[in-house]
């Protein structure tokens, strides 16, 4: 059972008829025990960190998500602010993140930039692979993703790094610590190569 975490915060319709696309029923869903019963997890979300992490906590979903994910080792894939979320926290926000990847959210730097490039990063950006990976399996060539963000992770350790771009400078633009995959892409939003990497995610794992 795939479930969509309604946390209050994400595109939440938009990756629901996406794996409904690719032949995947999902279920948007904010009920703690749905969620203890899911086999694959999904966090979206658009705004801000603090919001994010406040709504997980008054919402009851972090012991359960710890529970799953770190205990039970269920597959959960974090899209947007909801990979930040698995983060140590965020130069948007004081409060700290899930903290299961060792990695910090970083706002851009426009110094020295800005006739060149602007805050959002908004548009099309192609991803490079840094590891092998099943949530890459048979991706097509020169993959690259829809992005929409002020801020970017920078994973502390070159191993958990899936994925870079590049915008302004380089950033990591998708981990994977075992069971834990975080995109800063939206799949959702990206045409062929989102139903792949969905694709992936739910047959590889």
């Amino acid at each position: 059972m795939i479930v969509i975490i309604d946390y209050g915060l994400g595109n939440l319709g938009s990756i629901k008829n996406m794996f409904k696309k690719i032949g995947y029923e999902s279920i948007i869903s904010a009920d703690l025990e749905i969620i203890k019963n899911a086999t694959k997890l999904i966090l979206p979300g658009v705004g801000s960190f603090d919001q994010g992490m406040k709504n997980l906590s008054e919402g009851g979903f972090i012991p359960v998500l710890n529970q799953k994910v770190l205990v039970e080792k269920t597959p959960i894939l974090g899209i947007c602010l909801g990979m930040q979320l698995f983060t140590q926290g965020s130069e948007e926000g004081l409060l700290k993140g899930l903290g299961w990847v060792d990695a910090r959210t970083i706002k851009f730097n426009l110094e020295g930039h800005q006739r060149r490039f602007s805050i959002p990063h908004m548009g099309w950006e192609y991803v490079h692979p840094s590891k092998e990976s099943e949530a890459l399996r048979d991706l097509y060539e020169d993959p690259k993703f829809y992005f929409v963000h002020s801020y970017y992770v920078h994973c502390k350790n070159l191993k958990d790094i899936l994925l870079t771009s590049s915008y302004i400078q380089e950033f990591h633009s998708g981990f994977e610590i075992d069971n834990i995959i975080g995109v800063q892409f939206h799949p959702e939003k990206s045409h062929k190569y989102g139903m792949k990497l969905l694709s992936n995610f739910v047959t590889n794992y």
